[in-house]
């Protein structure tokens, strides 16, 4: 186990923290972008998503780290992150495995991850902060990864959600680096894929801000969906994230809008024309 600096171990819990929730809830939003992929998912093929998420986690946060943290202290602070991840894994799983999980697999399980993390996006160079092709490239091979992951391998929708998935987290962990807490995460939201069903009866209500809004309104024999960003989300955008993030919220809203429209003028709501949350 690397030794960290006091300095450094609350960062390094708050990434840990930040990257087991943004992979768990990057899988839950590529089941829902290819629903039908999703319904063939074993739960091993779910775990390597989620572990592919995970690779390129380590692999922004080490391209971060070189900005924010001196260069004498890097090493230590990667090996001290991946004892953070491991440790934060281990306390996620217990509500599911209790003392039956694996310590000495799950150690070696985060070890892998990283060591295939680093021969896998290590090769492109480029600066975090910056748009460059490398960037895109990097991201596009992520992406092709899990769209191969999900069995649908080549489609360029399900890489582009993953690539935003991906990239929309550098904000905060950047954040997190230069010793801005985060918002607290649910306790839930760092659980694998595989293991929260399992641990659904132990959510808990933490502080939240929502990012995204979706909603759907009627209005006689007219249905409107719209969306909306949080300002501080928007601004931290790309114009190339942002206009990808719009192509698929306009996607989801004609779908939702739809399933709206289907259930406000059903027999059994007929009398049922409010606005509402879709």
């Amino acid at each position: 186990m690397a030794i960290v600096t006091p300095e450094y171990k609350e960062r390094l819990r708050q990434l840990a923290e930040l990257m087991l929730a943004v992979s768990g809830e990057s899988v839950t939003m590529m089941k829902r972008t290819a629903p039908e992929q999703a319904l063939k998912l074993k739960r091993q093929e779910e775990w390597g998503i989620y572990l592919e998420f995970l690779k390129i986690m380590f692999n922004l946060t080490d391209r971060l780290v070189a900005l924010h943290v001196p260069l004498k202290d890097q090493l230590e602070f990667m090996n001290g992150l991946e004892d953070a991840v491991t440790q934060q894994l281990k306390r996620a799983l217990e509500p599911a495995f209790g003392n039956n999980a694996d310590q000495m697999e799950i150690v070696m399980t985060i070890g892998t991850t990283v060591s295939e993390s680093r021969q896998a996006y290590e090769q492109y160079k480029f600066l975090i902060t910056e748009d460059s092709k490398t960037k895109n490239e990097m991201f596009r091979d992520f992406g092709d990864k899990v769209a191969e992951g999900l069995g649908a391998a080549g489609n360029a929708r399900l890489s582009s959600a993953a690539t935003l998935c991906a990239s929309a987290v550098v904000p905060a962990l950047s954040a997190v680096l230069q010793g801005q807490a985060p918002p607290s995460q649910e306790p839930s939201q760092s659980v694998p894929p595989a293991v929260e069903t399992s641990t659904e009866q132990n959510k808990s209500t933490g502080q939240e801000i929502k990012l995204v809004s979706l909603i759907s309104s009627v209005s006689g024999e007219e249905v409107e969906t719209r969306w909306g960003l949080h300002p501080r989300f928007r601004e931290d955008l790309t114009t190339s994230e942002l206009q990808q993030l719009s192509k698929l919220l306009n996607r989801v809203a004609k779908i939702l809008g739809e399933r709206y429209a289907a259930v406000a003028f059903s027999k059994d709501w007929a009398s049922w024309h409010k606005a509402g949350h879709a």
